[in-house]
């Protein structure tokens, strides 16, 4: 039991506790977004240019580094580049068979024309 007339002692003080680390994650704003972009860079180059700038824009807003979005950029701007230039030539192609389809058939006039084994039809 405990005596009235004398007072209780107070409590001792905890000790100050440390101060949270910060966590040591590699996880930054944009990391997930730039490697949609190396995938995209595969598939739809365009969108692969969109979503791996967009990741390295909020990646820099930190200042953090952000390499996949970096190579999911170049790969993107590589890829899109070789599609324009495939459908130029695609193009180019068609066109000239186009236009040879056209000046045989101004040779041979209208009808249906087998020659060399391959059939035209004119008209």
């Amino acid at each position: 039991m405990t005596d009235p007339n004398v007072p209780a002692a107070e409590p001792a003080p905890a000790a100050p506790a440390a101060p949270a680390a910060p966590a040591a994650s590699t996880d930054y704003p944009g990391k997930t977004l730039g490697i949609v972009g190396i995938v995209l860079a595969f598939v739809f180059s365009l969108a692969g240019i969109i979503v791996s700038a967009i990741a390295l824009s909020q990646s820099k807003k930190v200042g953090a580094k952000n390499t996949p979005a970096k190579v999911g950029l170049i790969l993107s701007i590589i890829f899109f580049v070789l599609t324009v230039i495939i459908w130029i030539i695609v193009g180019v192609v068609t066109a000239a068979a186009v236009n040879s389809l056209a000046e045989i058939c101004n040779q041979l006039g209208e009808g249906v024309w087998d020659v060399n084994g391959v059939t035209y039809t004119c008209g």
